[in-house]
């Protein structure tokens, strides 16, 4: 090492009850691959070195372990980030193992299809319909309780009325040969992906609760829904923790 002038010092050993410990292994042994050879030249009894296309094996697999090794620090740890963060992580995963498209994705399939009980129970919540009358009309915050558990939802439809909002809707009814069928959820998974594109001056990344804060106002109720399903931890316990092989650390209480 010293011959090659490297500034590392230091070779680390895996763990067999930690994955994530492969990854360090063969990312540090990487950095001394030149110097592992030249070992071998001077020191008979070394006969293990890596050939050059076994380094070439090592670090295709360590491009791929990085991936998860990066994503568990972010989803997981002291912070406990919540699930917003997950969206950028998981999609990196997702191309690395998967270039198929999306729309023939079971996976995919499966979440649009979970999408639309949990949309359905949004739809049919009546305090979900109140606060968005609150939005449309302020004045019926100022409604009592009592009074306002007897509402239904043609009169939450009242209050909409009473902003004046009801009127042009009735105008472009009249206008418009025809009316759109589907829900939120339907138009929102029929648009085209979004593609965000890295601003070079501040170079923000990508903001999932910052595009739903802009789109609140087309996607009502389905904003909302986010907004709750994006609040959730992904995760209580550290990775050590989660994928520990070792033993059962975890108990029934955590996940």
């Amino acid at each position: 090492m010293k011959q090659l002038n490297l500034p590392y010092r230091k070779l680390v050993d895996d763990c067999r009850t930690r994955w994530n410990s492969t990854y360090e292994m063969l990312a540090a042994a990487i950095k001394f691959k030149d110097a592992f050879s030249r070992f071998a030249d001077r020191e008979p009894h070394y006969d293990i070195c890596p050939s050059a296309e076994d380094w070439t094996k090592t670090e295709k697999v360590c491009s791929v372990l990085e991936l998860f090794w990066t994503a568990t620090h972010i989803v997981s740890g002291s912070d406990y980030p919540t699930s917003n963060l997950f969206l950028n992580e998981v999609s990196k995963v997702k191309v690395l193992l998967d270039k198929k498209s999306l729309e023939n994705d079971i996976f995919i399939q499966d979440i649009v299809a979970r999408m639309k009980k949990k949309f359905d129970k949004y739809w049919g919540d009546t305090n979900l319909l109140m606060s968005i009358a609150v939005a449309l009309d302020p004045r019926y915050e100022s409604i009592g309780e009592g009074q306002r558990n007897k509402l239904s939802n043609r009169d939450l439809a009242n209050v909409e009325t009473q902003s004046g909002w009801a009127e042009y809707a009735e105008y472009l009814k009249s206008v418009e040969s025809i009316q759109p069928q589907k829900s939120e959820l339907d138009l929102y998974l029929k648009e085209n992906c979004y593609i965000f594109e890295k601003d070079k001056k501040n170079g923000k990344d990508f903001d999932v609760l910052e595009w739903w804060r802009v789109h609140a106002l087309k996607y009502k109720i389905l904003s909302i829904m986010t907004r709750d399903i994006l609040a959730i931890l992904i995760t209580i316990v550290a990775f050590e923790a989660t994928f520990s092989a070792g033993s059962r650390v975890i108990d029934k209480y955590r996940a």
